[in-house]
């Protein structure tokens, strides 16, 4: 789930084509824990990152060359994209060991606390930004959210066909606090280098990562290969890797990331609807009302950050 920062001139207001654009974004990210699940039925979780990956890197050199970015690393350039494509591994890995463990609907949820650490990291390691009483409230309504999921949902799913477990959750919470650590770290490396350059190579080194892993610590055969696998591995690639990555850089040429953050509040909720429609997974009441909070703590974080110009 990389969403790349692009650099911009000013900020337009978010006219009802782009809102529909963003939204058709976050509905797609939303759907990457059921496509996970759907590939997880037949290739093994480290071995489908770099598969998906392999994808994603093709479609960033096709990227890369239409916006004519040089690849070219220097010594410091190399470091840093060596240190994501490690954080990518374990980020990416955790996610699909963590969606397989329990399922869709806690995957599209835990994940998306992402933003909650984030905001945790800035004010206590980076002080770059600080907790105001808007973002404090919102990290406590997701917190009990977060909580409902943990305890209550547990039961709640345990007769679904993809039931939810207590270790698989704590997986995914890990996998935040990863995908967090990466956002951050991106955004310093971004400093050394240009957006394109670097999610290359991160993907490239990455792939690198999970395959070699894949091919001495997990069992694959292409005979093991099913049609709804192949299918939620295509979703990952294309659509996720290729498809959201282009919109979203796309739409930030036009508008601000803080513009567009305010929307993302949307995808755990997405992500809920399609576990239940494609997966089958249970919408009991704790998960609504689990889901909103999450929701809901999103919301309250990014809508009280300052618009960039």
């Amino acid at each position: 789930m990389t969403r790349s920062p692009t650099p911009q001139t000013a900020a337009l207001p978010i006219d009802a084509t782009s809102a529909s654009l963003v939204l058709l974004t976050a509905a797609l990210w939303g759907g990457t824990p059921v496509a996970i699940r759907f590939a997880s039925d037949a290739i093994p979780p480290v071995t489908m990152a770099g598969l998906r990956f392999v994808i994603a890197t093709g479609f960033m050199l096709v990227w890369c060359r239409w916006e004519r970015t040089g690849l070219g690393l220097n010594r410091t350039q190399l470091g840093w994209a060596f240190g994501l494509a490690i954080i990518l591994f374990l980020q990416i890995s955790s996610f699909n060991i963590g969606v397989q463990l329990s399922n869709s609907s806690h995957g599209a949820m835990l994940i998306n606390t992402f933003v909650f650490w984030v905001v945790a990291f800035e004010h206590f390691v980076t002080r770059s930004d600080r907790l105001t009483v808007r973002k404090l409230t919102g990290l406590i309504v997701a917190g009990a959210g977060v909580g409902l999921i943990l305890t209550v949902d547990q039961a709640a799913g345990a007769a679904a066909l993809d039931a939810p477990s207590l270790a698989g959750d704590l997986v995914l919470i890990l996998s935040a606090v990863l995908l967090a650590i990466r956002i951050t770290y991106t955004k310093h490396a971004l400093q050394k280098m240009e957006t394109g350059k670097l999610i290359f190579w991160q993907d490239l080194l990455g792939v690198g990562l999970f395959l070699a892993y894949g091919v001495f610590g997990e069992s694959f055969r292409l005979a093991d290969l099913t049609s709804a696998a192949i299918w939620g591995l295509l979703y990952q690639g294309v659509v996720v890797a290729g498809f959201c990555f282009a919109m979203h850089a796309s739409l930030l040429r036009k508008h601000s990331a803080s513009q567009l953050a305010v929307f993302s509040f949307t995808t755990p909720l997405f992500g809920v609807m399609l576990a239940s429609l494609l997966r089958s997974d249970p919408l009991s009441a704790w998960l609504l009302v689990s889901a909103v909070c999450v929701a809901l703590g999103i919301y309250l974080v990014n809508s009280g950050k300052k618009k960039a110009a």
